[in-house]
């Protein structure tokens, strides 16, 4: 008995395909899909901490070398800035010895005498060479205006010819030492003159008015500095 066979058609295959695929996808449990959905999250977020975390690491390190390089910079520059300070006191004692010496010892002292004291200004020059050289430099204060960080007002002097607030006497010399000061120079400050001098450029319109409001705080920053020294002492 014959039987007459019959292929499949395309569309029948296809269709047959299409759903054992399907079968297979619903497999899957969606609790499955959930935690793995968790895992994916938690990985993210640890990723994004550890991320954090370098980078804080990385500015804190860069940091500490910044810090580090400071210091060494500091100590390289102050390291003798409490001999230096010490060493002051001599060289006071060598300014203070030429200074007492009269004007006729001088001329007509013996040659013993010039031999000493040759020898004590020849002292005291290198000292200032050898402190110079270590970074310790005298602050410039005769002429100059007021500055409170650097100079210390001892007492007023009444003069109307230079603007208030000038240095116009240094009792004692001041030194510093890189940016820092060792030792504030010790002066007499003006009184009774202008706030400022009128600065006119080649125009001949004036360019002072900042400068004269600086010039006034300046000048009463001097005043309040030697009447409070002047009460002091």
């Amino acid at each position: 008995m014959n039987q007459e066979y019959s292929e499949p058609e395309v569309t029948d295959i296809k269709d047959a395909v299409e759903g054992s695929v399907s079968e297979q996808e619903g497999d899957v449990p969606e609790s499955d899909e959930t935690r793995l959905s968790e895992q994916l999250e938690n990985m993210q977020a640890e990723n994004a901490s550890l991320k954090e975390r370098l980078l804080r690491a990385t500015a804190d390190m860069e940091n500490l070398r910044k810090r580090t390089r400071r210091e060494v910079n500091d100590a390289r520059s102050y390291a003798i800035a409490d001999f230096a300070r010490d060493m002051l006191n001599a060289a006071d004692n060598l300014s203070r010895a030429l200074s007492s010496i009269p004007e006729e010892l001088r001329l007509e002292g013996t040659p013993a005498v010039a031999t000493l004291i040759e020898g004590i200004e020849m002292t005291e020059r290198e000292m200032q060479r050898l402190m110079q050289k270590n970074g310790v430099r005298p602050i410039s204060a005769e002429g100059e205006k007021f500055n409170p960080h650097k100079h210390q007002a001892m007492f007023e002097i009444p003069d109307s010819s230079v603007p208030t607030g000038t240095v116009l006497q240094v009792v004692q010399t001041g030194y510093e030492i890189g940016d820092r000061v060792l030792r504030p120079a010790m002066v007499g400050v003006s009184k009774g003159g202008p706030k400022a001098n009128a600065e006119t450029d080649k125009t001949g319109t004036s360019a002072g008015t900042e400068q004269t409001e600086e010039a006034g705080a300046t000048a009463a920053g001097a005043d309040e500095a030697g009447v409070r020294i002047d009460r002091e002492v």
